[in-house]
């Protein structure tokens, strides 16, 4: 593309390979692309490369991967790329010395309408917390996490049902297109951008672990019903299920949900043709997929041909 800046990107999973190709497809000048260093995975711990590298090198694009962002020997590899932009997806926090290197500065995608859900887990939050609508926004990176001058934004509603593997998927497509815009007014030196507010009630994207995965089941049914779908299909919302007197760590994936007033005990669960009733305060949670420690996940209609719920079974 003429007069396109050079370009460096940053990125490492797959929601970073959509923007990084809407780039490559409309022709701007990529001069380094930089990822994550290879993970050994799997139990031949064989090392695993990122999903940007995969495509950044099918692309026969420069590509980094420091260990170290601030050590000398990647500094002056990046100063030699003589960038006049930097774009980061899904990357990790950049020293001063990094994002301040290119005239026209540094920016960042962020799946969220900013400053809400700053973080690391914004697609999540936002069905987990019942949000009806989300975006994305790019912004110029500063000290701080997620915290600086916003250059554009574009926001979308949360369907009832939707799931994250669903947002995820809409969001790196919307994310592209912002990106393009993005790119295209600096270039053009057209920037406005707006200071986020500063403001102690906003909302947070922290990062997902074991704990804050688990279903409490004597939560409300909505509650329990945005957690599930917004963890699912990754990382995937989980409890035990008491059976047997054996206590099993599972995962829940598709779900419907039933109003009502239940006189069952809370994560008493009802076996059915094609899924499994569990009584919470103020209904019934329907599962309808679901996966057994070592198992592959499965519908309860797969489940229930080699798997026998015991009278008094619950969900704990």
């Amino acid at each position: 593309m003429k007069n396109s800046p050079r370009i460096v990107f940053m990125g490492t999973p797959d929601f970073a390979v959509a923007n990084l190709d809407a780039l490559v497809t409309k022709g701007y000048n990529i001069v380094g692309v930089i990822t994550a260093p290879d993970k050994p995975a799997g139990r031949g711990r064989k090392l695993n490369q990122s999903a940007v590298k995969t495509y950044a090198l099918s692309k026969g694009l420069n590509v980094l991967q420091p260990t170290n962002l601030k050590s000398e020997e990647f500094i002056e590899e990046l100063k030699a790329l003589e960038a006049d932009l930097q774009i980061v997806v899904a990357f990790r926090m950049l020293p001063k010395v990094v994002w301040d290197m290119p005239k026209y500065g540094t920016f960042n995608l962020h799946a969220s309408l900013l400053p809400d859900y700053r973080g690391a887990a914004p697609i999540h939050w936002a069905i987990i917390n019942g949000e009806t609508k989300t975006g994305v926004t790019t912004f110029f990176i500063d000290e701080k996490i997620d915290t600086g001058a916003v250059i554009l934004q574009k926001e979308t509603a949360i369907a009832p049902d939707e799931t994250v593997g669903m947002l995820h998927d809409r969001l790196m497509h919307m994310g592209s297109e912002l990106i393009i815009e993005t790119v295209d007014l600096i270039a053009a030196e057209n920037v406005t951008t707006t200071i986020q507010p500063q403001n102690d009630d906003l909302k947070t994207a922290y990062k997902l672990d074991k704990d804050n995965c688990k279903i409490d089941w004597n939560q409300p049914l909505d509650s329990i019903y945005n957690k599930i779908r917004g963890l699912n299909p990754f990382p995937s919302a989980w409890c035990f299920l008491e059976n047997n007197g054996e206590s099993l760590a599972v995962k829940i994936f598709a779900i419907d949900k039933e109003k009502s007033s239940p006189n069952d005990t809370v994560g008493s669960i009802q076996v059915a043709k094609d899924h499994l009733k569990v009584s919470v305060k103020d209904g019934y949670l329907l599962i309808k997929e679901i996966q057994l420690p070592g198992k592959r996940k499965m519908d309860v209609k797969s489940l229930l041909n080699g798997f026998q719920f015991s009278e008094g079974a619950k969900m704990l």
